[in-house]
């Protein structure tokens, strides 16, 4: 990041993202669905009772029997508690909402969730990061372990750290989720992309957050 996009980052009245921050505050007060309940409805204001959740994500879904991010938890308290339909990936309000609620975690480090049923699926997730794939036969490791800090078509190439999610993006003129940026990279090696949600893409992020471990939350960041 060059230090006029850390400046945009650190001043929240420069920062463009904090517009979904606010739409995400709204959203978080607002009664949806059959059950005519609001996210706060629950969970009370945000700043107290979500301190701290983004940094656990993702987590094991008991009921689902599975992984799921913070946007999927999301849509799971939706369809689940206020009987409404699940928000659109990479919609305005559920990129709103999850910027909102990540935001009350910005500065806290990030904890690995240690509940057993997700060591297989961060072990999928590590090997996945390792394995060649794509046209252009590269490995998520071999740009962001062996080659950081270089060059790639006059960008940095950075070492793939999920702390700022979701981010606004320069290059993006708007917000997006780390399974957009995923699946960009996916698609810059040639690679048959997954469709957002998809199990290998949460596995993948379950070890993109285990790697950076102890690492502050910063959303919402900033990147070129």
């Amino acid at each position: 990041m060059s230090p006029s996009t850390q400046a945009m980052q650190k001043d929240d009245s420069q920062n463009p993202a904090m517009l979904w921050v606010q739409d995400g505050e709204a959203l978080w007060n607002r009664a949806v669905g059959k059950s005519e309940k609001s996210c706060a409805g629950c969970h009370g204001a945000a700043p107290a009772a979500m301190r701290g959740v983004a940094a656990r994500y993702p987590a094991y879904d008991a009921a689902a029997q599975r992984p799921v991010n913070l946007a999927g938890r999301i849509n799971l308290c939706r369809t689940r508690h206020q009987q409404a339909e699940p928000l659109a990936a990479e919609s305005q309000e559920l990129l709103g909402i999850e910027a909102y609620v990540a935001f009350q975690s910005r500065g806290l480090p990030i904890v690995v969730a240690t509940d057993p049923a997700l060591a297989p699926l961060r072990e999928r997730g590590r090997k996945f990061y390792q394995q060649r794939i794509g046209q252009l036969d590269l490995a998520c490791a071999q740009c962001h372990d062996d080659n950081a800090g270089k060059r790639l078509g006059g960008s940095v190439i950075p070492q793939a750290h999920p702390t700022g999610y979701p981010i606004y993006r320069l290059e993006w003129q708007g917000m997006g989720s780390l399974q957009r940026r995923l699946r960009n990279c996916l698609t810059g090696v040639r690679a048959e992309s997954f469709p957002f949600g998809a199990q290998e893409l949460v596995e993948l992020e379950l070890y993109l957050f285990a790697r950076a471990a102890g690492m502050l939350i910063e959303t919402p960041a900033v990147r070129p």
